[in-house]
């Protein structure tokens, strides 16, 4: 019997998908230890805070949940708070400063002593801090015995060593690091064991994938899971467009499993404030890579990040930037104002854009990106497309443009759109369920989603490679 014994855990993570996937690998991590998952912040005996520092706005959030852990504190001072992520690696100490009814601070290369620090605080009543960058790279993976998603995350590199001036991923996360190939691959066995259909790879810049240590290359990693019994799809996130390589543009055209999607951040459509930014290519690179990844997949999905209003960044730049939105039609992407980030050159830059130029910058550009995103839906609509069942379809709000009917299932397409769907004469209740490729003709288009009706086509996954769209 431990001593924390029924126990039960909150976990509330702020940020990207690794996040999440710590997030996931710290609530596994303390099963042994008796933890089991709250139903909510107020019945937990412990919550642990992951948080993300990437932009300011992320790193607000964080404190502003912390103050409304204040009272909870105060109510039960068994209560135990832990802080961890990136904003626990860069403020360290400072958050017991800010935040007193703090217990613990780990670092995220500090996870896997998560449990250790516990013991101390149980054995000692004082708060911890261990935010040493000495730690693994990696977490020690625990997967689940029995998944109820039907997708799921793996890490296989940490850190970056790119270094962009608004970025302070290298000092958070440490220097990039590789997985091995044979961990990631027993990895994805376990969670395809335990009921997961569809694998994300997660990493600063998976493009480079094993370049420092002498491993395979990226694309022969996604060749090797291409290859595992039980797994349907395969994504990855995030690519860096310098290091696209030709052997990552051929894998989109001959394995059928890696999802027709990338996404391929550009931050800006100047020449000059890329160079600024230190991104190491040029708009003309870069469109010279879409031509051949459109080349190589035609119905490949392209998603990118936007930052508006980098030191420097004058109404021309701006318009590159719309230009180039236009001129590669994403499908969708994700757009920030820049903020100064703690340790990130950028923060130096003396030429600050004005907050309301940035903000008016960034509602033009979304703006610009919302009308390109409904006609790329609105083209859909009459296709079929095969869709990866998640579950019951979320209930919208009444009034809103993507509103879902009664009795929807909704699920993603490879090229990760959203599309809800209603059963048609051809399908029971009982042959639609999580984990099942459903093909489903497109009806309707909406911003955010796509509705449609499952056909009876006698459409496997085999049939199409990658699961590409088929014409109606």
């Amino acid at each position: 019997m431990t001593p924390f014994s029924s126990k039960t855990l909150y976990v509330h993570t702020i940020g990207c998908q690794m996040n999440v996937y710590d997030g996931e690998q710290i609530a596994r991590g303390l099963a042994p230890l008796g933890y089991r998952l709250a139903d909510s912040l107020k019945s937990a005996d412990l919550i642990v805070v992951n948080t993300c520092a990437i932009r300011e706005k992320a790193e607000q959030k964080v404190f502003s949940f912390l103050g409304r852990l204040a009272g909870l504190k105060e109510n039960n001072p068994d209560l135990i708070i832990a802080v961890g992520g990136c904003v626990a690696q860069q403020e360290g100490e400072r958050i017991l400063s800010r935040a007193p009814y703090v217990d613990i601070v780990f670092g995220t290369r500090s996870i896997d002593r998560l449990p250790g620090l516990l013991e101390s605080v149980a054995a000692t009543g004082r708060r911890q801090v261990a935010v040493a960058m000495d730690g693994d790279a990696f977490l020690t993976p625990r997967p689940p015995e029995n998944e109820t998603r039907v997708s799921g995350f793996v890490t296989i590199m940490q850190g970056c060593d790119n270094h962009c001036t608004y970025c302070v991923v290298p000092s958070v996360r440490g220097p990039e690091t590789s997985k091995p190939p044979a961990d990631i691959l027993a990895e994805v066995e376990a969670l395809t064991a335990a009921g997961v259909r569809e694998v994300t790879l997660l990493g600063q810049n998976v493009n480079s994938y094993g370049r420092k240590e002498g491993l395979c290359a990226f694309p022969e990693l996604l060749r090797m899971l291409n290859d595992l019994p039980g797994l349907d799809r395969i994504r990855f996130t995030t690519s860096h467009p310098k290091d696209l390589s030709d052997g990552l543009i051929a894998a989109f055209r001959d394995l059928p499993k890696l999802c027709n999607h990338i996404h391929l951040p550009i931050q800006s459509g100047s020449d000059r404030i890329l160079k600024r930014m230190n991104r190491k290519y040029t708009r003309a690179v870069y469109l010279d890579r879409i031509d051949r990844l459109r080349a190589a997949c035609p119905e490949i999905a392209v998603t990118s990040d936007f930052i508006v209003g980098f030191p420097g960044e004058t109404d021309a730049d701006f318009q590159e930037t719309l230009s180039i939105i236009e001129t590669v039609g994403y499908d969708s992407l994700f757009a920030f104002q820049y903020s100064d980030r703690p340790a990130a050159p950028a923060a130096r830059f003396s030429d600050k854009v004005p907050d309301p130029v940035k903000a008016a910058r960034l509602q033009q550009l979304l703006d610009l990106q919302k009308r390109i995103t409904l006609a790329k839906h609105r083209s859909l609509v009459g296709r079929v497309e095969t869709v990866l069942v998640d579950g019951p379809a979320k209930k919208q709000t009444t009034g809103d443009p993507d509103s879902v009917p009664a009795a929807a299932w909704s699920g993603r397409t490879a090229g990760n759109k959203i599309v809800n769907f209603t059963l048609t004469s051809h399908w029971k209740p009982e042959d639609v369920r999580p984990g099942r490729l459903i093909p489903v003709r497109i009806d309707a288009a909406f911003p955010h989603s796509l509705r449609g009706r499952p056909v009876d086509r006698g459409l496997r996954p085999s049939d199409a490679k990658g699961e590409k769209s088929h014409a109606a």
